[in-house]
């Protein structure tokens, strides 16, 4: 039988190609240059699901994600948080008195600041942490580090110099996982529900859009803004809130929801990951 695949932005060994291993289990991963294209995978059919970040809870919102996946015509079936472990990476042999410049995505290098600083690395930034392993193995040079994750070492043969090197031990992005299949799941014990809509371009329309959560008792566990189409007269959000769309509150919760906006559209209902019994 042919497995199945699951489509991710960036290089083998990124901390996306971790994740669809650890939520997928026994899938071939996909790697793409971009979101774009990891979606477009989905949509012509060449991977089964795509594995899109949507948060982290240090750096906040992946914007790009606001703006490909309304428009992709896909839904979201599923959640992963994945833990993000910085390691420091090195080709066979080196010391960290070895390295002199350490090699990294922008984000990352942001998130072990605290080693640059304390060992004096110069840093150069990379378009990817896995692409940045590969450079680093390709250069041969004890000189070279790269932050990246242990798959990536793995994957490139390179040693784990240091484990954990991120300044927060509690780096954790989230992820939505699509299909084309629009399939909305039989009611479950805790269910997320993710929506799309725009508010109507009236006063406290937000507030009046809204106030049918809180009045049917229901949690809102994500809201995001983002401009419509480049312009300012309106603002498109997107939510995330704990129930199935089919609970008689949530129903009451979105009617209410629908006579104050438009443009409303139904992202996704999916199992809530057993990572919130932690948060």
């Amino acid at each position: 039988m042919t497995a199945k695949i699951i489509a991710f932005q960036g290089r083998p060994g990124a901390y996306s190609d971790m994740a669809c291993r650890f939520a997928r289990e026994g899938w071939q991963t996909l790697p793409c240059e971009n979101f774009s294209e990891a979606i477009k995978a989905v949509q012509i059919g060449k991977a089964d699901q795509a594995m899109l970040p949507c948060e982290n809870n240090l750096v906040g919102r992946v914007p790009d994600i606001h703006n490909l996946l309304p428009a992709s015509g896909l839904f979201i079936v599923d959640e992963h948080f994945q833990r993000v472990e910085h390691c420091l990476v090195g080709i066979k042999g080196t010391k960290i008195s070895d390295i002199k410049r350490v090699h990294t995505h922008s984000v990352a290098m942001g998130q072990v600041s605290d080693l640059i600083h304390t060992k004096n690395f110069e840093s150069i930034v990379e378009f990817d942490t896995a692409g940045a392993a590969e450079i680093i193995a390709k250069m041969n040079n004890r000189e070279d580090a790269a932050i990246a994750s242990s798959l990536a070492a793995e994957l490139n043969g390179l040693d784990i110099i240091q484990y954990n090197v991120e300044n927060e031990s509690c780096n954790t992005t989230r992820f939505y996982i699509v299909s084309k299949e629009k399939k909305i799941p039989l009611q479950h014990n805790h269910m997320i529900t993710t929506l799309l809509f725009r508010t109507k371009n009236i006063p406290a329309a937000l507030y009046k859009a809204l106030g049918g959560f809180a009045t049917n008792n229901i949690n809102m566990t994500r809201l995001e803004s983002c401009m419509d189409k480049g312009g300012f007269a309106a603002t498109k959000f997107l939510v995330d809130v704990e129930g199935h769309i089919e609970d008689q509150s949530l129903k009451r919760a979105v009617t209410e929801l629908r006579f104050y906006s438009d443009d409303y559209v139904l992202l996704g209902v999916y199992p809530a990951s057993k990572y919130r019994q932690t948060i």
